[in-house]
Formats: structure tokens, sequence, C-alpha cells
């Protein structure tokens, strides 16, 4: 499909793995100081949707080993976090329905049907709301998180692969891969307000922290689309209160996925094809520059002090380290095999990268730039999500 993972993947050498991973960390030399100092009623997990198992991975990054492992629906993708309460939801592919994962206990609290082949999963700011994007039905499925169901349906247009809800929850950006098109629905009315077409591969979707504009990767035409989105309260004009194309930005070959600074002001796209990613200004809906990584370039994340992009490199097995400021590569990581999905420890001294091929999560020290594990998950993994809270 999109971001998630959609390239070839092979089982993992278990055996192989444990080995590698109990020499690293006795090579790594693991010392209290080198990680934060946690209070006792603290607990910080990673979660791991496995397709090929049907399950979720639980991961103790106190004490970086493997917890539990949960059964959940047959082919789980995509995961989001709850930013209010302590639960994580994770979409079943195969099964229609959402699983709904108590953090706090770390088991399966609910199941929630939705419609047919579920794919990616948002949370609105309140914690109350979720969108989910199912491919089968070219619809988005409104979940109510109290009640713990469906409540709503919103028609859009075909395999709708990412639904990503704006952060003062005003708008819901969909990209509809199938249709080559991307729809803006109201989360309020559950009703699609405008449809922009010429996104051919439609994939990832972004939207700036202001919530004025996002960005969605079009995979097979080699850009990226700029919207504007409507602004009611304090728009300057009346061209303002309608959502409206910017431009369409030539980036480099086969764009899956999109990262954005923290402070939103770039982006940068991975190019799957081109090896490469593509530094977007998003106030000035300008392309940068584009630079080389390592083969099959097909994720980023940005750190939280907005200075790093760490891209994933799903055909060389590395992690690239790009310096924003710097305006070029200054360091690689060698991890597992097919690294695809990230995933930022809540005080960010840890970078979790699933390695898709070799079922396993390599655990990066942010502070060295250096491998310091490798924690195994289920077969086919699919995305990660972490989630730190305390217990009351």
């Amino acid at each position: 499909m999109t971001a998630l993972g959609t390239y070839p993947r092979r089982k993992a050498a278990g055996i192989a793995l444990a080995a590698l991973s109990l020499a690293l960390m006795l090579l790594a030399g693991c010392k209290k100081h080198d990680f934060p100092a946690y209070p006792d009623n603290y607990r910080e997990f990673a979660y791991v949707s496995n397709g090929g198992d049907g399950t979720v991975t639980v991961l103790d990054l106190i004490s970086l080993r493997q917890d539990r492992v949960l059964k959940v629906g047959t082919n789980p993708t995509g995961m989001a976090a709850n930013p209010v309460r302590n639960e994580v939801y994770v979409v079943n592919s195969g099964s229609n329905s959402v699983s709904v994962i108590d953090t706090a206990r770390n088991d399966v609290a609910a199941t929630i049907p939705v419609r047919r082949r579920p794919y990616f999963i948002d949370v609105d700011s309140t914690g109350e709301h979720a969108y989910v994007a199912n491919t089968g039905s070219n619809d988005i499925s409104v979940i109510d998180l109290n009640q713990r169901r469906q409540t709503g349906v919103i028609g859009v247009g075909e395999t709708p692969g990412i639904a990503k809800i704006s952060p003062d929850d005003s708008a819901l950006v969909v990209s509809n891969e199938g249709s080559g098109s991307v729809s803006v629905a109201d989360p309020h009315t559950l009703k699609v307000r405008s449809v922009f077409p010429g996104c051919p591969g439609a994939t990832d979707v972004v939207i700036t922290p202001d919530s004025a504009k996002a960005l969605i990767a079009c995979s097979s035409g080699h850009q990226v689309m700029a919207i504007g989105l409507a602004r009611q309260a304090d728009a300057q004009s009346d061209v303002e209160k309608k959502d409206r194309l910017l431009t369409m930005l030539d980036v480099g070959k086969t764009p899956v996925s999109l990262a954005l600074k923290p402070d939103g002001g770039e982006a940068f796209t991975s190019n799957f094809d081109g090896n490469s990613i593509s530094e977007i200004a998003t106030s000035a809906n300008e392309v940068g520059g584009t630079y080389e990584m390592g083969a099959g370039t097909v994720r980023g994340i940005v750190s939280a002090d907005n200075a790093l992009v760490w891209e994933a490199n799903f055909r060389a097995s590395t992690v690239s380290i790009y310096s924003i400021d710097d305006g070029k590569l200054v360091g690689s990581v060698l991890i597992g095999d097919g690294p695809d999905a990230m995933a930022f420890s809540k005080e960010g001294h840890l970078l979790l990268v699933v390695d898709a091929k070799s079922g396993d999560v390599a655990v990066i020290r942010t502070m060295t730039r250096s491998l310091f594990t490798l924690l195994p998950c289920g077969t086919k993994p699919n995305d990660i999500v972490v989630k730190a809270f305390r217990l009351k």
C-alpha cells in the first residue's frame, strides 16, 4: 500500500538474531548513566504490528526487552496511540476490525468492527475519535473511542491509504491511491468538502502544526501536492476560507512517505527509487534540494530539536543521518534487513526501527548514533508506536 510497508519481506533467522542481540548488548556496555532516570511508576512501551502472524509485540523500553506478544486480528497494519488515555489501536486489515490495547495492563480490551480492508488509523487531539482508512470499501470509519464503536462513515476516493486529522481537528485529509486523488473531509459533519485530482499513486500525508497546509506524496508522479486547508476563524480573505491547491512540487523518484519537522518549517520526502530525500520549505512551497541517501529510502523521521533526519534505507539495511542545518549526511548505522517503520522513545534517546525482512526492531542510541541492540518481533512487521505514562 504505502507508508506501512509494501515491499517484499522474509522471515527472521531467530537464533542468529538472538545471538547478535546478546553480543551487541555486551559490546555496548549498558551503563545506567547512559539512559534517563525514571520514577518507579513510569512505564514506556513500544508496540509492533506483525502482519504475518496476527499479533502485536510489546517491547519494554525501560528494560529493553520483549514484554509479551498479544493476539489481535488478521494481518494487523497501521497503529496509533491515544494522546490522552492509556490505549493503543491496531488496524486488522484481514478481519475488518480495530483492536484496542490497554497499555496499563498490556492486554486487548476490545475489538471494534469497521469496514472492508482497513489499513491506517489516526486519533484526534481529544483522544475521543479515531479515523480508519478502509482500502476495500473506499471510505473512512469514524470511531467513538468512548463507546468503542463505529459511529459514522465518510465516502472518499478509490483505495484510501492514509487519513490524517489536522492538529486543530478541523480537517481530515485522505490520500486515495487508487484514484490518484486527495479528499478533504469535515470531521464534524462527516462530509467531504473538497477533492483534488492529479496525485497519481497518492500515499503519505503530513499536516503542518498550524493546520493551514497539507502535503501529499504522489509516488507515481514523482511529485508532492501542497494543499491550503480552509481557515474559518482567522482567514484573511474569502480564498483562505476554502481548501485550495497551492502547487505541485517536483521531487525525487517515487516519493513514498513524508517526514515533517516538529516546527513545521520543512518536510522531507523519502524517494524510494531515487535513493534520496527531497527537502521542502513549507512556507515558500519550494524544493530546496534532493540529497542521496542509501538504497530504497522508505521512511524518515525528524528529531525533536529539528536538527536531524533519520532515514531508513529499505534495500541497504541502514539508517542514514542527515543534518538539516549543514545540508549533508553526517552518519549511517547498519541495522537489520529491510528497515521501514520508525519511532523515537519519549525522551528521544532511542530510535526504534522495524526491520521488516528480518523480523526485529533495531534500537539505536541517538546520542552516540550507534546500534545498541536488536529486539525480536513477529513475522512481517508493519508499524510501530510508542506509549509512555505513569501508573496512578
